[in-house]
């Protein structure tokens, strides 16, 4: 397939489209630096602002699937879905936040005395886009949101899938490697099971 992952310069954008074109999918890989995209066999950088809409929606115009893996606070939930609108894409994820996944029936994460202060903000904002997208028929949305911790580690291709609660493992602890949450992702866009839905990876 043809993919466009923008923001793919970031950490987990990198491990996506390293993830993706080792499968054999053309990928363009959008940064605003795009010396800072991996050299990779399959993988086309380019420059892009993800917070021009029109910009956006030509770079990714002709492809199959449109990522964003894209800061919350550094982009608007309405510039993006427009652009992927625009495109034409068939198919539009978002690499998500765990703040919006629950701890308890309608309980989200983010919301729990406990949650860092420091990426709260961040959170909110991934769960309003969440929220926006809900609403969206127009679009053919899918939003993947990591455990709770999102951290560098190995592809062991070895996870768990859910819906809308925090994975948590045997010990207590919620985390996924960034290696196999671009594993998850590409299953997704490979064999697509959660069409205008969230769902989450973990341990």
């Amino acid at each position: 397939m043809k993919i466009a992952v923008a923001g793919a310069s970031g950490r987990a954008g990198s491990c996506i489209t390293a993830e993706l074109a080792n499968r054999g999918h053309h990928v363009t890989g959008i940064a605003r630096n795009p010396e800072k995209i991996a050299k990779l066999p399959n993988v086309t950088a380019v420059k892009g602002d993800a917070n021009a809409r029109a910009e956006l929606a030509g770079l990714w115009a002709g492809h199959d699937v449109a990522i964003s893996s894209i800061h919350f606070l550094q982009s608007d939930v309405e510039t993006l879905i427009g652009a992927a609108k625009d495109s034409g894409v068939s198919r539009y994820l978002v690499v998500g936040g765990a703040g919006s996944l629950e701890v308890a029936p309608g309980v989200r994460l983010v919301t729990t005395p406990s949650f860092p202060p420091q990426y709260k903000a961040e959170a909110e904002k991934g769960a309003a886009f969440l929220d926006r997208l809900r609403q969206e028929r127009d679009l053919n949305w899918t939003f993947l949101s990591p455990s709770a911790l999102f951290v560098p580690g190995e592809r062991t291709g070895k996870f768990r899938l859910g819906r809308d609660q925090l994975l948590v493992d045997s010990s207590g602890k919620s985390w996924i490697s960034f290696e196999d949450f671009a594993v998850a992702l590409a299953d997704e866009i490979e064999r697509p099971a959660h069409l205008r839905q969230r769902f989450t990876v973990g341990y």
